[in-house]
């Protein structure tokens, strides 16, 4: 059970410039202008893939790291499309890996298994509750 900072979320009369802070860092979420907003940032889907996308990066540069191997740049490509089936919705979401530096099949294939390890592919892949309280 790990636990993180607390982060928190604000907005206020400006359409929908949402500013969220954890200490001392300050992240800014929008919506596109179509959607009525100033696309200031990217929008929570962009935040949610953003933050599988770093949790694998950083995973997979621990762990080759960890083995000396030559890995000079981890890329990943990611995106999500969603289906509905009568009540029921669920979420694919894809991410391309591309790993760059002198390294076999094997070594690739490693890296993409880590990769699938990480924290938040974990999380996301599990049941997951949301509890919502007034303040």
């Amino acid at each position: 059970e790990t636990m993180s900072r607390e982060v928190n979320v604000s907005i206020g009369k400006a359409s929908y410039k949402t500013e969220v802070t954890i200490d001392q860092h300050l992240l800014i979420a929008d919506e596109p202008t179509e959607l009525g907003g100033s696309d200031l940032g990217p929008t929570p889907t962009e935040l949610l893939l953003s933050s599988l996308g770093t949790c694998k990066a950083i995973t997979v540069k621990m762990y080759a790291d960890r083995k000396q191997w030559d890995l000079q740049e981890v890329r990943i490509k990611l995106s999500i499309t969603q289906q509905k089936e009568g009540a029921q919705r669920s979420s694919l979401i894809s991410c391309s890996l591309d790993f760059i530096g002198a390294l076999d099949a094997d070594q690739k294939e490693r890296l993409k298994r880590m990769a699938e390890k990480c924290p938040i592919h974990l999380m996301l892949s599990n049941p997951i509750t949301i509890e919502s309280n007034l303040l």
